[in-house]
């Protein structure tokens, strides 16, 4: 049976995308079958990994409106046991369309529940807003990973994400759970990358992931070459600070 996972956080620029993309590759390296879904419209998570997009005929778009097979959406990677359900600029509308369906809240648990058991995890990236369809995810998911950056302003907004939590368990999900905050975009040599560390591990605790995304240039390099960081520098400070946190969450899971 496997795990869904969502990787949300309404504030933009956080490292949702990188997570979604290089914690899949992680996990796929490790021998896990993953299926990575961009439910984001902006499809940086799709385009990241040299999927073309405008060659595609099903996205998760069609799942969602025309309630397609998803098998007939996923598209394999490069990197062996990572699949995608891609997106596309179509999702931008699909929120209004999805007003008029019955029990618009649960549309892609069912699309899920068509593949889960193909695979060990689901990874969910997720559009950086609180709309439907991030509401969709979080309903289809066990937990969810907040990614945090390192940056003045971190911890705004966090609020927010978690009442959206606590209304989805209190009224679609009640099994949800937070996974984990993940540090993203560290650099130990400023003062104020561990003043947000340390912020974030007050009052966060034990849901802090141990593993801390440090900046890395590769990382920002890797999507333009449609591949994860994993592949296309697997030495780097970026790759390691994934594969470490892929063994972090399998640990986790056990």
């Amino acid at each position: 049976m496997s795990k869904v996972i969502s990787i949300a956080n309404q504030k933009g620029g956080v490292g949702k995308t990188t997570t979604s993309i290089n914690l899949a590759a992680s996990l796929a390296k490790e021998g896990k079958h993953v299926l990575l879904i961009d439910a984001d419209p902006q499809a940086n998570t799709s385009s990241g990994l040299g999927i073309e997009l405008r060659e595609l005929d099903n996205t998760i778009y069609e799942c969602l409106i025309n309630a397609i097979d998803p098998h007939k959406a996923i598209i394999p990677t490069e990197t062996k046991n990572l699949d995608v359900l891609p997106s596309h600029i179509d999702l931008v509308g699909a929120e209004i369309e999805m007003l008029n369906l019955e029990r618009r809240e649960l549309l892609l648990k069912n699309i899920l529940a068509q593949v889960k058991d193909e695979y060990d995890y689901i990874l969910i990236d997720c559009s950086p807003s609180l709309g439907l369809i991030t509401v969709n995810a979080l309903t289809a998911s066990d937990s969810v990973i907040i990614p945090v950056q390192c940056e003045f302003f971190a911890l705004e907004g966090i609020a927010k994400l978690l009442n959206t939590i606590k209304i989805i368990k209190s009224k679609l999900n009640p099994d949800l759970k937070i996974e984990g905050f993940l540090l993203t975009m560290f650099d130990n040599r400023l003062r104020l990358s561990n003043q947000v560390y340390e912020e974030v591990k007050r009052h966060f605790g034990d849901l802090v992931f141990n593993t801390v995304i440090a900046r890395n240039v590769r990382l920002s390099e890797a999507p333009s070459h449609g591949v994860s960081v994993i592949e296309y520098d697997p030495s780097s400070k970026g790759a390691k600070n994934y594969k470490s946190l892929a063994k972090e969450l399998i640990a986790r899971n056990k």
